[in-house]
């Protein structure tokens, strides 16, 4: 397993490089599904960064608890900040959240969020966390995540393979992130045991917005054998 990224340095300047370079469509990402996350009781939220997405879910849900899980010690004192009087209801937790597993057996997580968080992982990280996600939900959770992808189309695609790969060479460069690609994440979601239910596009399918539900009544379907990297 590669060490976690650093993201330390960049906690003060992580949403003025956001909105430099993509404006305020990841925000607008980010917010697709936060509307009906009003039933949410216990969130999990892995690798928000400086903490907007924390701040905006704690002020759209005014009862839901989060656990807030974060390498960085810098992101997570950014996120406490911008959480304010509403920061008694996050648990921070700093650690890395591809071997993080809270402790507290009891406390299972009816909504779980990754906001661009999964592409820095490989398709077995990605696989390896789904599985633990799964064994702490509660039936029915609910998963939004926030991601890059490649657009259909030759054109559409050419040029977000571009967009991506300056992203990745840019994060590698500042952070020592070692992931250079993005990773198949629907097949071990699924292969986890949670089913896609809404997808949402924009900037012409360079990020997408999916909401991922705990499959009741099911068990985790079985992948072995399959090469993710070929999918």
């Amino acid at each position: 397993m590669n060490p976690p990224p650093q993201f330390d340095r960049l906690a003060r300047t992580y949403r003025w490089m956001e909105l430099f370079t993509f404006g305020p469509w990841l925000m607008w990402t980010r917010r697709t599904f936060l509307p009906r996350m009003g039933e949410a009781r216990q969130a999990l939220v892995l690798g928000d960064g400086d903490g907007r997405f924390v701040a905006e879910l704690l002020q759209a849900n005014p009862t839901v608890m989060v656990d807030a899980v974060d390498a960085s010690g810098a992101m997570l004192r950014e996120l406490v900040r911008r959480a304010g009087k509403d920061g008694d209801r996050v648990r921070i937790h700093q650690a890395d959240a591809r071997m993080w597993m809270q402790a507290d057996a009891s406390a299972g997580h009816d909504l779980i969020a990754t906001h661009f968080f999964l592409d820095c992982l490989t398709d077995d990280e990605v696989l390896a966390l789904a599985r633990r996600v799964f064994e702490r939900a509660t039936p029915g959770a609910l998963w939004m995540v926030s991601e890059f992808a490649l657009p259909q189309g030759r054109l559409a695609g050419a040029m977000a393979r571009g967009v991506i790969a300056l992203l990745y060479w840019a994060f590698g460069w500042l952070t020592g992130l070692e992931v250079s690609r993005l990773p198949v994440y629907g097949i071990p979601l699924k292969a986890s045991g949670f089913d896609r239910i809404e997808r949402r596009a924009r900037l012409g399918g360079l990020l997408v917005a999916e909401l991922w539900r705990k499959r009741t009544g099911g068990t985790e379907a079985r992948i072995d054998g399959v090469d993710l990297r070929g999918c």
